[in-house]
């Protein structure tokens, strides 16, 4: 699962720190086996098919490999598990939490926060990041559940013809449940995904005796040579090899769920073993019977085992692909908070846990997306060549935002920033390019829709910025328009208005309209900001501020971190303000394009279409239907 993805399994009400497991053994070690099931779910169903996909693009296809190609593929894989997630997530990335969490948009928030909102690189970088998160997400369920399914061909070769129509069943029925919530099976993931890992290494281990040889492909000279020997075949073949780290992001991402030593601890401790396992496994079957290339990950297990490890790998993939759904979930509602994607309706599917969140139309459009890769791609090996530069141009991000983290956070000098960092993004910078190859054979698939996600969030941002300013022009100073409302002769209504504004030293434009029209003052009027915070949670203590400017008029600031769903009526109640009877006006834009603007007329159209698209205010701020009171206004952008 790419960075920047958060799947929502938490394990308690609020995030835990990022070093979290220093209390009690028990809980400890139930954050690590909950880990198990949630951060390794995606990382842990690579052994499917990373091993296959590499011999397969370094013989070309349709040839047993070669002893020099099986100790050179493993070579490669180990060492990037040791060097990518071992190294640099496990020991490095997992440092730079944002108040205990991780994923691309904490360490946007984080680096953005370092350098000053003026480094608009890091805003571009964290939208890069997170569109390649969702051509990987899209990607990811489609590409774990076919391997998987896959398997029934060697069963019995009856199965081949079902193989797409009983994938496509499983990902529909797994998208169609996702309004239900996953809490009650969400305890599951762990254990199960724990046996998983302990079969793989089983499975392995069984075979490390056909030559126990293959244990020298810890030697990195093996992937070394082999890449320096077999030109483009070897650039291709360590495209695959790249399928092994997919899903390294996922340990960086849910660290405020489950804690820092958690997760390291289930690294160490069963994942990283039962994948070495695996893959050495896996090479010594091959080195003593090349003519298993075809699926060695099964072919580890006796013919009475097949149609069980068929079943369990189903499993293990649809895990795997909840934790991505859920991580879509996530991200959205942290892009929205950011101000880089329109206000969309967000359900809560569990009244305990705070991650337990569901975006019914980002799930359908997801939905949409997996079915057509499913049907334009047909099988996993189609697939494998759109699989990687998403999740390595998504590796290169965070790497690049690592730096200013070390740099501006930790106080490391630039030199030791860049002598830390820099060899890391020079091997995915290699694995980029040796995914670009494939570029024509799937890989614009994630690039298509990266591109067509940045183009949106961009032309968010950007419209909303020249609104912000086109309201600015337009501007009344709020007390200038205070001294002038208690002054003269507007009518007095009973009762408390609050008026939402996006700059709080203007005067809103709903409060302007309800004078010019309705000729109508209420006793109290809140001109209410809301400021979405660069920390994941704002704490209660802080969530609103209150200043008096007159008898008439107060000022309130109700602040939310990005990670959190914005309820305005809850946060003022529990502030002590008497929530029932607040009436909340808000302006309705009705956006017009204009030639004239600063963005082109197919920007302003696609801004239009997406505000349109967008979740009104009322219903983003959880505000009662009954107690909102929306006024029109024209703007031309």
């Amino acid at each position: 699962m790419p960075a920047g993805a958060t799947t929502g399994f938490q394990t308690a009400g609020t995030p835990l720190p990022a070093d979290a497991g220093h209390g009690s053994k028990t809980g400890f070690w139930a954050l690590a086996l909950g880990s198990v099931g949630v951060v390794y779910g995606d990382i842990g169903t690579s052994p499917l098919y990373a091993l296959k996909e590499s011999l397969h693009a370094a013989t070309g296809g349709g040839h047993a490999p070669t002893r020099e190609m099986v100790f050179g593929v493993v070579s490669l894989i180990l060492w990037a598990l040791i060097l990518i997630v071992t190294l640099k997530y496990v020991l490095i990335v997992m440092r730079a939490d944002n108040d205990g969490e991780g994923g691309t948009p904490s360490l946007v928030a984080l680096a953005q926060r370092a350098v000053g909102h003026s480094g608009g690189f890091v805003i571009a970088f964290g939208m890069v990041g997170i569109a390649l998160f969702y051509g990987d997400a899209i990607i990811t369920p489609a590409m774990s559940v076919l391997s998987a399914v896959e398997g029934l061909k060697l069963v019995t070769p009856a199965f081949g013809p079902y193989v797409l129509p009983i994938s496509l069943a499983i990902l529909i029925g797994l998208f169609v449940l996702q309004s239900r919530g996953t809490a009650r099976v969400a305890t599951l993931f762990g254990p199960v995904t724990a046996f998983w890992f302990t079969v793989m290494a089983l499975g392995g281990l069984s075979h490390i005796a056909d030559d126990p040889s293959i244990l020298g492909a810890i030697n990195p000279v093996h992937g070394i040579g082999f890449i320096l020997g077999h030109g483009t075949a070897g650039l291709l073949a360590l495209g695959a090899v790249f399928l092994a780290v997919t899903g390294a992001e996922a340990l960086y991402a849910d660290m405020g769920h489950f804690g820092r030593g958690p997760i390291r601890a289930a690294w160490f401790g069963l994942v990283l073993p039962a994948l070495a396992l695996n893959y050495l496994g896996q090479g010594a079957m091959l080195l003593a019977h090349p003519e298993r290339a075809e699926n060695p990950f099964f072919l580890l297990y006796p013919s009475w085992a097949l149609l069980p490890m068929v079943l369990l790998a189903t499993v293990a993939t649809v895990i795997a692909s909840q934790a991505v759904i859920t991580g879509t979930f996530s991200i959205t509602q942290q892009a929205m908070q950011l101000g880089l994607l329109p206000r969309m309706r967000v359900l809560r599917t569990s009244v305990t846990e705070k991650g337990q969140i569901y975006i019914p139309r980002v799930n359908w459009w997801l939905l949409v997306a997996v079915v057509f890769v499913v049907v334009l791609f047909k099988s996993s090996s189609a697939l494998a060549a759109a699989y990687g530069i998403a999740v390595t141009g998504d590796m290169v991000i965070t790497a690049c935002l690592l730096f200013a983290v070390a740099w501006k956070v930790w106080r490391w000098s630039p030199a030791l920033a860049a002598l830390v960092i820099a060899p890391f993004l020079l091997i995915e910078l290699v694995f980029l390019s040796a995914n670009a190859l494939k570029l024509l054979h799937g890989g614009w698939v994630p690039l298509t829709i990266g591109a067509a996600l940045v183009t949106a969030m961009w032309t968010w941002r950007r419209g909303s910025a020249l609104i912000a300013e086109e309201i600015h022009r337009r501007r009344v100073p709020l007390s200038d328009f205070t001294r002038m409302a208690e002054t003269g002769s507007v009518l007095r209504a009973p009762g408390t208005a609050v008026f939402l504004t996006g700059s709080p030293g203007d005067t809103p434009g709903a409060l302007l309209h309800n004078v010019k029209h309705n000729h109508v003052l209420h006793a109290r009027n809140f001109i209410l900001h809301v400021v979405t915070e660069d920390l994941p949670r704002v704490p209660e203590a802080d969530r609103v501020s209150v200043k008096p400017l007159s008898d008439v008029f107060t000022c309130v600031t109700v602040r939310f971190g990005f990670m959190e769903l914005p309820d305005l009526p809850r946060a003022l109640a529990a502030a002590g303000f008497d929530v029932g009877g607040l009436t909340y006006f808000l302006t309705r834009r009705v956006l017009v394009a204009s030639p004239e603007t600063g963005m082109p007329v197919w920007q302003d159209r696609l801004y239009i279409a997406m505000a349109r698209a967008a979740t009104d205010a009322s219903r983003y701020f959880r505000i009662p239907v009954d107690r909102a009171v929306e006024i029109g206004a024209r703007i031309d952008i």
